[in-house]
């Protein structure tokens, strides 16, 4: 039996960035107001590891939501050394930490090696100038490029987060920025979709009008064609959207943008939406007396879509059909299938996404 996967977080919202992002305001994001302690976040993990059944987990301590290396280096220090110390006891597994990219060189990678810090993720954002530069991230793609192949020299598994939507950004270069992450093959990517913060610059610039954030339509289809990108490159999407809080939702903080709690599942029923259509015109269903789509228990409240969407844009399509959406232990996670006549047919992700040009 598969062991589950737990992280705790620690957040240490903007403690050692060196700029004010537009689009940034961390203590909204996270919901903590208060700058984090080692003692604080010692707490945190004790509170975390008396919930978990550590016989039955992979554990890993995660420091989130600043420039973890961009903070003095005894307070860096002090919080490596803590997970460092339940690293050792066996209590936890790895230890992963997100920065940015012109935050990275040998001497920091030297350092986070020596308390078996193993897991870095980048704040790259965007690949294109003119977004990094009216974002205001004070680093370039070349600093994302250096510090891919740094880390990646040196061991570590490396995580890049990108951000679509943010101003002058577009689908074309949200999917030059995929095309160019996966030339430098990190091992696993976020997604997040450009959100209006309370106090942000970018707030501002909507209020005023010069910033117009995406649809939640339009996120879902630039995140689902780099989820595709991504994914058949190899890389794993770990997230799409930002994780849903009691202080982070929309009218509260969040005061405009692409905002939802399950953008993941958003996406993906979007894929296996494509996925259905593409299968059912390859066997001609329009000549079949019922439809049927069979997946994977797990995959069926995806594949029929939020509030059955799937299923009724299958029924609108088909209107003179009978369709029905079934489960199939036997089917893989991720593939769908039909029947037609005595004809059984599968459709995969994998070959779905390798049949995709953008």
């Amino acid at each position: 039996m598969s062991k589950k996967h737990y992280i705790i977080p620690i957040f240490i919202p903007h403690r050692g960035c060196p700029h004010d992002c537009i689009f940034c305001n961390q203590k909204k994001i996270t919901g903590q107001l208060n700058d984090m302690t080692d003692k604080d976040a010692e707490m945190i993990i004790e509170k975390y590891l008396k919930t978990i059944d550590s016989d039955k987990a992979i554990i890993e301590v995660a420091f989130f939501g600043g420039s973890f290396t961009a903070i003095p280096r005894d307070d860096q220090d002090k919080f490596l050394s803590l997970a460092n110390r339940y690293l050792n006891e066996g209590k936890i597994h790895s230890i992963r930490l997100s920065t940015r990219p012109d935050y990275i060189n040998k001497d920091i990678l030297d350092n986070l090696k020596k308390y078996g810090a193993n897991i870095v993720e980048l704040g790259i954002q965007s690949m294109d100038s003119e977004v990094l530069s009216t974002a205001k991230r004070g680093h370039t793609a070349e600093d994302a490029i250096n510090a891919i192949k740094l880390l990646k020299k040196e061991g570590f598994v490396v995580g890049a987060q990108l951000m679509i939507g943010l101003p002058y950004d577009t689908e074309y270069k949200a999917i030059e920025t995929a095309r160019k992450i996966v030339e430098l093959k990190p091992h696993i990517a976020r997604i997040y979709p450009a959100l209006v913060i309370k106090d942000t610059y970018m707030e501002e610039m909507y209020k005023h009008g010069s910033y117009e954030p995406l649809t939640l339509e339009e996120a879902i289809n630039i995140s689902k064609k780099m989820l595709i990108y991504l994914e058949k490159s190899g890389i794993r999407v770990i997230r799409i959207g930002l994780q849903p809080t009691d202080d982070l939702k929309m009218g509260d903080n969040v005061v405009a943008g692409p905002y939802h709690p399950s953008m993941r599942q958003l996406v993906e029923a979007e894929i296996f939406k494509d996925m259905i259509v593409h299968l059912l015109n390859h066997v001609k269903a329009d000549t079949m007396d019922q439809i049927q789509i069979f997946c994977n228990p797990k995959d069926l409240s995806t594949v029929m879509g939020q509030k059955r969407a799937n299923y009724e844009y299958v029924k609108k399509l088909y209107r003179h059909k009978a369709v029905t959406f079934k489960e199939d232990t036997g089917l893989d996670i991720g593939s769908i299938m039909t029947i037609s006549g005595e004809k059984t047919v599968i459709l995969s992700k994998n070959t779905f996404y390798h049949g995709l040009k953008f």
